[in-house]
């Protein structure tokens, strides 16, 4: 594992597995809300984050969590690795709604500096209107890693990705 893509829907533990992947392979970590906001919320502009994910792509290690639809073709085509997270709609509702309280006022480590959590009636009713569409267009990028011969893994529940960050400390410790 030397470039991990990782895509889940808001709330599945996308940058929470993209810090562990990353310390556990030693391997640095991208965000794509880094590229996609600057400071205050304010979406940078599409050509802006598109050479700055190609520039964070053609590097020779990474795991690059997130979207960024305009990119992702390429990002796929150098990855050897895709972690798909399946959460239930659920758990992941509960998720957003935890780090908001716990984070609410204070930008965290997945986001870039001056944008701090905020309560957001639109992300979640985009959270909810995705919930469907989004979970088949995660499983049809698997789909065609597969068809690429990359590794995948479809982690589905706490469990699931658990097991796969424990099978992670494993590999590290036998290349040590």
């Amino acid at each position: 594992m030397k470039r991990v893509m990782i895509l889940g829907q808001p709330g599945s533990g996308k940058s929470t597995l993209a810090r562990q992947v990353g310390a556990a392979m030693d391997l640095p970590v991208v965000h794509v809300d880094h590229i996609h906001w600057m400071s205050g919320w304010v979406e940078r502009p599409k050509d802006e984050k598109i050479a700055m994910a190609l520039a964070e792509q053609a590097k020779p290690e990474w795991v690059f969590e997130g979207g960024l639809a305009d990119t992702k073709d390429d990002r796929l085509n150098r990855a050897d690795t895709l972690i798909v997270i399946e959460l239930p709609y659920s758990l992941r509702m509960w998720r957003v709604i935890k780090r908001t309280l716990r984070h609410y006022g204070r930008t965290r480590p997945d986001l870039p500096d001056g944008c701090p959590e905020q309560v957001s009636l639109e992300f979640w009713r985009w959270i909810w209107d995705t919930r469907h569409t989004a979970r088949e267009a995660n499983r049809n990028w698997a789909a065609k890693a597969r068809a690429l011969g990359k590794a995948v893994f479809v982690l589905a529940s706490r469990r699931d990705v658990r097991a796969f960050v424990n099978g992670l400390d494993l590999v590290a410790q036998s290349r040590q």
